[in-house]
């Protein structure tokens, strides 16, 4: 732990134990107390002070950061909260505390990367610094040349459009798409917009990381991998913060330029 402390959703991230971002909403409900005292947004923890989160001490062991790349199936809950049926943690068994970076769909399956590094959550999940995700998606009725066109040229949903991204056909009913944006079930909105239905989706590639485990299965992401993705997110993160003005505040952390859920 740093000298002059370090505030209480970093201390947390750093832990291994949440995200900045789902350490700043059990904050806010009241869930965690610093030496016996619910803290306030931003309050600092020092050293020698007692962190405890749904009355269980936490401590900051400094242990090594993991991350995988999980290929989860159709029906799981990307959520922590192991009271949910089929959430994702219960799922994998995984020995260690580990979380999901975003989310999918429950009827939706594909890549999803677990870690218990919430730095890595905070940079990634950020909305303005354009990583790409694509995803290969299965509709209920024949691909025209006009849905190709206005997916890829931007469809109002959820009050905004959404940005120009890359799409193409890949047979009959089934498309490909690269997203740089997480809007709440976008590409479902977007096809419903267009009078479609989605049978099936499923992301295959999240910035540098494809897919390749089979359903239900994770692997490490290898050394290079790491490298490579911090290499990727690291401007992009630099860029949205200088970008943010003082005092707005955020969902993943102290500030938070853009609040639509991912």
């Amino acid at each position: 732990m740093e000298e002059r402390g370090i505030r209480i959703n970093k201390y947390l991230s750093e832990c291994g134990f949440c995200s900045r971002r789902e350490a700043d909403k059990l904050l806010e409900q009241g869930r965690i107390t610093i030496n016996g005292k619910i803290p306030e947004l931003g309050t600092k923890v020092e050293p020698g002070d007692e962190v405890v989160v749904n009355g269980k001490t936490i401590t900051n062991n400094q242990k090594e950061h993991l991350y995988l790349a999980f290929n989860k199936p159709v029906g799981i809950e990307c959520t922590t909260n192991q009271k949910t049926k089929d959430n994702i943690i219960d799922f994998i068994a995984y020995p260690e505390r580990i979380f999901p970076i975003g989310r999918l769909d429950k009827a939706s399956e594909g890549l999803i990367f677990m870690t218990n590094d919430g730095d890595i959550v905070n940079k990634i999940l950020r909305a303005r610094n354009n990583h790409e995700k694509e995803y290969i998606v299965t509709v209920d009725k024949p691909i025209t040349d006009e849905f190709i066109q206005r997916m890829g040229d931007g469809l109002p949903i959820l009050d905004t459009i959404t940005r120009k991204c890359s799409v193409a056909r890949i047979s009959n009913t089934v498309f490909k798409i690269v997203l740089t944006q997480g809007l709440n079930r976008q590409i479902r909105r977007m096809c419903d917009y267009l009078g479609y239905d989605v049978l099936a989706l499923k992301r295959i590639r999240i910035i540098n990381i494809s897919l390749d485990v089979p359903v239900g299965k994770y692997r490490h992401l290898t050394s290079e991998e790491i490298k490579q993705l911090n290499e990727l997110i690291a401007p992009s993160s630099k860029t949205e913060e200088a970008s943010i003005p003082k005092g707005v505040k955020t969902n993943y952390g102290s500030r938070n330029y853009d609040k639509r859920n991912r």
